[in-house]
């Protein structure tokens, strides 16, 4: 992504009006000066291993910012590839809408990508991750939106099962700021493949679901170019 298109993304969806102001600010500086070690990034060549403790093993948020910011590149990537080649019986504004959906999951990569800094698993390859959509239908608009649908939903459920896992406040605000623009995608796929379904996923307690990382990984395995491991992220 150019810089100029993340300024022009930033002029159109101000950053802080997806992430909140004062909590990105914050969140930044604190990132920057906080008491984490900075453990060097997990190998990426055959696999990703995500680190949730530091070398004493106390836990640190390290690996599930790294959780947040795979699934917002396979996010952002998705919907530039739909935007790039849009089906033609797309409906009036649903172009618009994607387009929407884009610019917001690229400011969400951008902004983890931003926290993370040198910590960022991909920090030091020569060129992105791609992400494999060939189990969708990106030719139609109900292949689009189901497919849209699917990724959001498993995203808001992935950031509702990292929230408890997060050491630091700043990252749970921040990251609880991204899960409720999440949720607003997720409702805008549910509604245009069938009306009233905005909120079907909320069940009978008033909530939505919830998922772990080991969880949240099985179902984007399809879909990531490499093995990626939750295995020494914080349960609890």
């Amino acid at each position: 992504m150019s810089t100029l298109f993340l300024a022009r993304a930033m002029q159109r969806r101000s950053f802080f009006r997806v992430a909140g102001a004062t909590v990105a600010a914050s969140t930044l500086v604190l990132a920057g000066c906080g008491d984490d070690p900075d453990p060097a990034p997990a190998p990426v060549d055959n696999g990703l291993a995500l680190v949730g403790f530091d070398a004493n093993r106390n836990p640190i948020d390290d690996g599930l910012l790294n959780y947040a910011y795979l699934l917002e590149q396979l996010e952002a990537a998705f919907y530039q590839k739909v935007v790039a080649a849009p089906p033609a019986d797309l409906l009036p504004g649903e172009l618009g809408y994607l387009t929407d959906l884009r610019d917001h999951e690229l400011i969400h990569r951008e902004y983890l990508k931003t926290i993370l800094g040198s910590r960022a698993y991909d920090a030091t390859l020569s060129t992105p991750l791609e992400f494999n959509f060939s189990t969708f239908t990106l030719t139609t608009r109900v292949g689009v939106w189901t497919a849209a649908r699917q990724l959001e939903d498993i995203g808001v459920a992935a950031y509702n099962g990292a929230g408890k896992l997060l050491v630091q406040k700043y990252n749970l605000i921040a990251l609880s700021k991204i899960a409720s623009v999440e949720a607003r995608h997720a409702a805008l796929a549910h509604e245009l493949l069938q009306s009233d379904s905005f909120a079907s996923t909320v069940g009978a307690d008033g909530l939505d679901d919830a998922k772990t990382p080991v969880e949240v990984l099985a179902l984007l395995e399809p879909y990531l170019p490499i093995k990626v491991s939750a295995a020494d992220l914080s349960t609890t």
